[in-house]
């Protein structure tokens, strides 16, 4: 689609359609809604005569899992967005991705990366098991009782980027954005969103996708340069699998120096850790069995997270604050259909049953 197509009047009302799902109870998103067709009308002729400009950010901070700065576009910004990247960005800079790049895709996302890794995982096991013996095999060994194989004999290189979003360069990025648009008016209007803030705002829609093209010269390096087959990447997380502790200890030494050149540095939770003690993942934590199933357990962090606002609710509730139902529930169904991705049947019958004796479900 060409610039002048996104800026079309229809383009735009199908990007307002797409922004405001789960935003309607917004006061930015109503005053919109409340005048759709003059707002998506004057939108249309700003952005033809390029007169627009990206709006104020509303800043704040969450605080679970960790304490992160939010910087939410203005409405009419994410409909601008929307456009952008449904009918021209997405496919652009998403057609060179590898598929262990799992991150915020359509058909992907948390759930396929850890299949993904499961995938991983349950494929070293079987290649290692086989050769192992087939050498015993070739010496003239007898067979291996499985109870006697290191079936996790292996290592993991896991790895975090510190403070991504923050520190991506922007003339790294537009560099590389430059490649992919040929519209000058469209890289111009992306330039506009890049230089907004310093790295990238996590709000915007536009930064999760630049966010994702920054490395992907990286997970094809690691891939085909470094020669990781077990190799993915969910944002600035990423893990290695291979059976050399000392290769992969050479490969932290180069990727550090690859990040350094894009002006990245991992942190602190970097390690390299045997395959036996499993991988943190995604918010859970896999591990081997001797017969090369995966399990996948919820990480602690997140069931105790979950029980410690089931509580803050039900004591607002008994001191007779109002609280809203809709949004507890909400927020439980949200929890549990994450972990039911998890081998975590009691942990969620138990939460459930927390979550039954203290609040009527509204729905």
């Amino acid at each position: 689609m060409t610039f002048d197509e996104i800026c079309d009047f229809t383009t735009l009302y199908d990007a307002y359609k797409a922004a405001r799902i789960g935003k309607r109870h917004r006061s930015s998103a109503a005053h919109f809604e409340a005048n759709v067709l003059l707002a998506t009308q004057k939108l249309s002729y700003i952005l033809q005569t390029q007169k627009y400009k990206p709006g104020k950010f509303e800043v704040f901070y969450v605080y679970e899992p960790k304490k992160r700065l939010v910087q939410a576009p203005a409405f009419v910004d994410k409909v601008v967005q929307h456009a952008l990247v449904d009918n021209l960005l997405y496919d652009l800079i998403t057609k060179s991705f590898i598929r262990d790049n799992t991150a915020t895709q359509v058909g992907r996302g948390t759930h396929d990366g850890l299949d993904r890794i499961q995938n991983h995982m349950r494929e070293y096991f079987r290649k290692r098991k086989g050769r192992d013996e087939n050498i015993r095999l070739a010496a003239g060994l007898p067979h291996r009782p499985i109870e006697e194989w290191d079936y996790a004999d292996g290592w993991v290189l896991k790895a975090d980027v510190r403070q991504f979003f923050h520190s991506i360069n922007h003339d790294i990025v537009k560099e590389m954005l430059a490649e992919k648009i040929e519209d000058k008016r469209a890289l111009e209007l992306m330039y506009a969103y890049i230089d907004t803030s310093e790295g990238l705002p996590l709000g915007y829609q536009t930064s999760q996708l630049l966010a994702l093209m920054y490395l992907d010269p990286f997970d094809h390096w690691v891939k085909e340069r470094l020669g990781i087959k077990y190799y993915g990447r969910y944002m600035d997380d990423f893990y290695l699998i291979h059976e050399n502790k000392e290769y992969l200890r050479y490969c932290l030494k180069e990727i550090t120096s690859y990040l350094g050149s894009l002006h990245l540095s991992l942190n602190q939770k970097t390690c390299i850790l045997p395959l036996r003690n499993g991988i943190d993942f995604l918010g859970f934590h896999l591990y081997l069995t001797e017969t090369g199933k995966v399990i996948r357990k919820l990480r602690h962090s997140s069931s105790k997270r979950m029980k410690r606002r089931i509580r803050k609710w039900a004591k607002a509730q008994e001191a007779g604050e109002d609280i809203d139902l809709a949004h507890v529930w909400e927020s439980y169904v949200s929890w549990n259909a994450h972990a039911s991705h998890g081998n975590t049947r009691e942990l969620r019958i138990k939460i459930k049953r927390m979550m039954t004796d203290n609040f009527k479900d509204p729905r």
